[in-house]
């Protein structure tokens, strides 16, 4: 096992009417901006809920953060706090509204050009508006870690950014809030669950032992609960896992004193950034071929997950992970996310320029070995054909 210093200090209130704590969990004298994303949080009651929860305090209201939130969009949302001189976020939504409320966050009080706090992948922030978060999707683990995402749409980057000052003070988690969700947006949060946990579990053995039971009892709930989110009658125990272990993948516990490897997740920024693909469904495309592509350094792992995870215990090796990987895919496409390029009409002809902007984001070399150059990123997208 490596070393590591696991900290985090997010608080989680779970369970069914929780969101009435808001009142104990924010100061009284709490001048709040609440930002959320479409008209469903809204429409669905959450937003009156959470109103009545926040009492008298003074709140303004910043709607329309989008799927794989866009930095343009959130300086409307720091001019907002500046103008009206803030000084708390409530997030309410998923991973997007989150990650985009920590963005706004660190570029209130920052001294420069904010779009430098993804230029530094976090590295430059030195402080943060306090914030808290109501999850209504769970899939990213944003509420409870230290990092997200945001585009920029003029220029068609997507950057991670990362920072112990971003950390929410709290996380409301109510299953009961994922009843009015698309099955769509249900099924994405399973994969992008899933995908968080095999990237810092399928790398190579190291002896952690408690990090990987844990993660593999991660995967098989998720592979058990998946198809039942499918179902409009998913009852709220179901929900309740999800929601847990969705939380679990990315709160930074089973990745602690492992290595891991986020090359799936940067090529699937790029294809989001470039095609407007769902990001868990670009999640759903890459790790299969990644896992094809890369056996060899792998092996070891998708043995141990081919047998624990998915109990496949027959055949030699190579059938053995052959089996492991088709199970992945199967799995991903049961859940009505293509595994394959070709399923969003995109072609060899695409490849060049998602190999270009991998090159211009400096991913060169990813993986935990950081072998993953652009040559192998770039067999790694061919096989997604």
């Amino acid at each position: 096992m490596l070393n590591f210093d696991f900290h985090n200090p997010t608080r989680i209130i779970f369970g069914n009417q929780t969101i009435a704590r808001l009142d104990e969990l924010i100061p009284t004298e709490a001048r709040i901006l609440l930002l959320y994303g479409g008209q469903s949080a809204r429409a669905s009651g959450t937003l009156h809920e959470v109103r009545e929860a926040l009492g008298f305090r003074e709140v303004q209201e910043f709607g329309g953060i989008e799927p794989n939130p866009s930095y343009e969009t959130l300086i409307r949302a720091v001019d907002t706090v500046r103008i009206h001189r803030l000084d708390f976020l409530l997030a309410v939504g998923g991973g997007s509204v989150i990650d985009g409320t920590k963005f706004v966050s660190a570029a209130v009080g920052y001294d420069g050009d904010a779009w430098d706090i993804l230029e530094t992948r976090g590295a430059s922030i030195r402080q943060a508006l306090p914030f808290g978060t109501v999850l209504t999707l769970p899939a990213t683990g944003s509420e409870m870690n230290n990092g997200g995402v945001v585009t920029r749409r003029a220029t068609q980057d997507k950057l991670p950014f990362r920072s112990p000052h971003v950390f929410p003070q709290f996380s409301i988690l109510d299953p009961t809030k994922t009843q009015t969700l698309p099955t769509r947006q249900l099924a994405n949060g399973v994969v992008d669950a899933f995908v968080h946990v095999m990237e810092q579990y399928l790398t190579y053995p190291i002896d952690a032992r408690v990090q990987d039971r844990f993660a593999e009892g991660l995967l098989q709930t998720l592979i058990e609960i998946g198809p039942l989110m499918l179902e409009e009658s998913a009852d709220y125990s179901t929900r309740a896992n999800l929601m847990w272990t969705a939380t679990l993948a990315l709160n930074g516990l089973i990745g602690a004193g492992v290595p891991q490897d986020w090359s799936t997740h940067m090529i699937g920024h790029e294809l989001t950034a470039q095609h407007g693909i769902d990001h868990a469904r670009t999640l759903a495309i890459v790790l299969p071929a990644n896992l094809e592509v890369r056996r060899e350094a792998k092996r070891a792992k998708l043995l141990q997950y081919a047998e624990r995870v998915w109990h496949i215990s027959q055949g030699d090796e190579e059938q053995r992970i052959d089996a492991a990987i088709q199970q992945t895919r199967t799995l991903f496409e049961s859940l009505g996310l293509p595994t394959r390029l070709s399923a969003y009409q995109l072609g060899a002809d695409v490849i060049d320029a998602l190999i270009n902007q991998l090159a211009a984001h400096r991913l060169t070399a990813l993986g935990e070995h950081a072998d993953v150059s652009l040559d192998v990123s770039r067999r790694v997208l061919e096989a997604s054909l």
